[in-house]
């Protein structure tokens, strides 16, 4: 039985990533476990230069789930590769960078950082909501994924996946403009926007209004959008979206997911991933599956 996985080039020991956001850089978490148990680890969102992110209250509680405006905190691109990449190179796990811009040329620049500092996977945020600039602007058109996609590919000497917005109309025109602009795969989906609003002052209790909601509330809709761009698209998907049990890891896989990224469930169980790890070999046992990846797309439609 094997629970490896080649995404695009790329050889995971185990289909499980940890999504980017909710594991920071992976050292809160390896005081828990070996981050080698990972097949990878997708690290919190960079940008070109630090960012201090928004003002709180930036979480927000709501039923099966939580919203954030967390906006992209984060030490910058250069303090990734000096002081956090070092670390993560200390375990045996595939490392992706999840990169973010205000603009398409600094998606480009961080690309080609990443690229040379020895990244295993480039993963481009075009889909962040809980941000006043850029992000969500990006990940709604079809031209314009596109165009961050083939400036972020020219520079990117290693993998390129395009994290895809749940936001639009069309996900699988979305996914089709990506796959032509020479994306390697495709990650989806990112948070919903969200809003909460406190009654008592009558006022968002997010600071930023709105936000991106996450947890298992999201997961049918995770399901139904990585179904819809499987089918139209031939490269490959990281699945996510209110992934908490085994049981969401191999519907997601059913429905067209090579890889599954597990994140907010990370913040009630740190534990979660390595979890459902276990659960996959005993899961390939009992169904006599000699492969993980057979599971994927064998959804049987009515």
């Amino acid at each position: 039985m094997s629970l490896s996985v080649d995404f695009a080039g790329i050889t995971f020991k185990n289909p499980i990533v940890a999504a980017s956001g909710t594991f920071g850089f992976g050292r809160e978490y390896a005081e828990f476990y070996d981050l080698s148990k990972l097949g990878g680890i997708c690290v919190k969102g960079l940008t070109l230069e630090p960012r201090l992110g928004n003002d709180p209250p930036r979480i927000a509680q709501s039923p099966m789930g939580i919203l954030n405006s967390v906006g992209l905190q984060n030490p910058g691109v250069d303090a990734f590769i000096q002081n956090e990449l070092p670390f993560l190179r200390e375990y045996h796990t595939v490392v992706i960078a999840n990169i973010s811009g205000n603009t398409i040329g600094e998606y480009a620049s961080m690309a080609q950082k990443l690229s040379e500092a020895g990244v295993d996977i480039i993963e481009v945020n075009v889909s962040c909501p809980n941000v006043k600039d850029g992000g969500i602007a990006f990940g709604t058109s079809p031209d314009s994924v596109a165009s961050v996609t083939e400036a972020v590919v020219r520079k990117a000497t290693v993998p390129v996946i395009l994290k895809l917005s749940p936001n639009v109309t069309d996900i699988a025109n979305i996914a089709k403009a990506a796959e032509s602009a020479g994306a390697d795969a495709l990650s989806l989906i990112n948070t919903l926007i969200g809003m909460r609003i406190d009654t008592k002052t009558r006022k968002p209790i997010l600071k930023n209004n709105i936000g991106g909601l996450s947890g298992p509330a999201v997961f049918p809709i995770a399901v139904r959008m990585v179904w819809q761009a499987a089918a139209a698209v031939k490269i490959p998907i990281l699945g996510m979206g209110g992934v908490v049990t085994l049981n969401d890891t191999i519907e997601m896989m059913l429905a067209g997911a090579s890889l599954v990224g597990v994140g907010t469930a990370c913040f009630d169980d740190p534990y979660a991933p390595v979890k459902i790890i276990d659960g996959l070999l005993e899961y390939l046992s009992l169904n006599k599956i000699d492969s993980i990846k057979d599971i994927t797309g064998k959804v049987i439609l009515n």
